[in-house]
């Protein structure tokens, strides 16, 4: 009896956990169902179809809000600053962090304590700071200026994430290495990056999201609509269309359906990279 109790309240539990979880699930999930249905419905039935799936695909919004929202020259823009700000963050992160974990240099641990300060800054609250630098270097409305603070805003997390990899990573490694043949720069991309593999899925993944997602600071540097990336456009377009619900929404899923899709693809590396497991 008391083995069939254990039993019962276990199952009772272990029910519990999945219906609350799959309730968060389905909370988390709705408004983006919503949001792509009313994308594929026009604007006299998007509120009166109560039907889970619109009974007419109306697939002509994605081609109005591409063309009239002036959505190829955002989507452009926020895949050139995603791709060279990832790149950037990555590549100065995974020095910087191979130096503070196997050099020997004066000052190496204040230098990474104030990485590891600038963390605890609220991100707003460094654009002040950025948007001063930049104007006196007359980098405002630049690509270049744009992308030099983003990478700035990633770097302290993705150097704590790359450093904690690289502080693992075994000495034996280093000596075979360099026995090969292999200087400093060598070992750092033929050892410590590819032993870091999980880190880098982490850093890509979160950071793309950051800059796909950022609003605020390209609302401070960029002004020309040819500059502008997605989000900042999307507010544009909002103004322009604000009656338009689904050519606005199928706006919405093109903007948020490519950042989906590459977590989708790395979601496995992420848990395993921010636990600092090595994945083999």
């Amino acid at each position: 009896m008391k083995a069939n109790r254990y039993i019962f309240w276990g199952m009772a539990k272990s029910t519990f956990i999945h219906i609350f979880l799959m309730s968060v699930a389905l909370t988390c999930l709705f408004p983006i169902f919503w949001m792509v249905r009313c994308a594929f419905m026009t604007n006299d039935t998007v509120f009166v179809d109560q039907s889970i799936i619109p009974h007419h695909l109306n697939f002509g919004n994605f081609a109005l809000a591409w063309t009239k929202g002036n959505f190829a020259v955002y989507f452009v823009n926020s895949v050139i600053y995603t791709v060279c700000v990832v790149t950037g963050i990555v590549l100065i992160s995974s020095l910087a962090a191979y130096s503070f974990s196997r050099l020997k240099f004066p000052g190496k641990n204040i230098i990474f304590y104030l990485f590891v300060a600038a963390m605890m800054i609220p991100l707003p609250g460094s654009f002040v700071a950025l948007f001063v630098l930049m104007t006196k270097l007359h980098l405002i409305n630049t690509r270049f200026g744009y992308i030099l603070c983003m990478i700035n805003v990633g770097l302290s997390m993705s150097i704590l994430l790359f450093k904690t990899f690289f502080d693992k990573m075994p000495h034996e490694l280093e000596d075979a290495a360099r026995i090969d043949g292999c200087g400093k720069i060598g070992i750092w991309w033929n050892m410590a990056m590819p032993f870091a593999r999980p880190a880098i899925a982490v850093i890509v993944i979160f950071n793309s999201l950051n800059v796909w997602n950022e609003y605020i600071l390209a609302t401070l540097l960029l002004g020309d609509s040819q500059l502008m990336p997605l989000q900042r456009g999307l507010v544009v377009f909002q103004g322009a269309n604000s009656t338009d619900y689904p050519v606005l929404m199928a706006g919405l899923t093109m903007a948020a359906v490519p950042i989906i899709i590459v977590y989708l693809f790395m979601q496995k590396h992420i848990v395993k990279g921010l636990s600092g497991e090595v994945i083999g």
